[in-house]
């Protein structure tokens, strides 16, 4: 018996994570990736990894797209409470 996340594509697993987000959150979260990556989700800069170089300890080992995305909302809302002051900040540091 597979899992009914088993059964989804990738692309819709990701389109699922970031569907709480609203259209100026998802336009800010993918600014950030095109900052930090170029978009890659394997794009590499010494301790951080992927699309929105997560600190490679954050990803626990898995490193799938699916759970950089599960990841990076995570740490953003923790952090800075919304993808949009993530992106201020960002504009200031030029890290987040």
């Amino acid at each position: 018996m597979t899992s009914h996340a088993a059964t989804l594509s990738v692309a819709q697993q990701i389109k699922n994570i970031n569907a709480p987000l609203s259209a100026k959150n998802k336009a800010a979260k993918f600014w950030i990736a095109m900052h930090e990556s170029g978009g890659s989700y394997t794009a590499r800069n010494g301790n951080c990894y992927g699309r929105y170089q997560l600190l490679i300890t954050y990803l626990h080992g898995n490193y799938s797209a699916v759970n950089q995305e599960k990841v990076a909302n995570e740490y953003v809302k923790g952090r800075y409470g919304s993808w949009i002051k993530a992106k201020k900040f960002w504009q200031i540091h030029h890290w987040y």
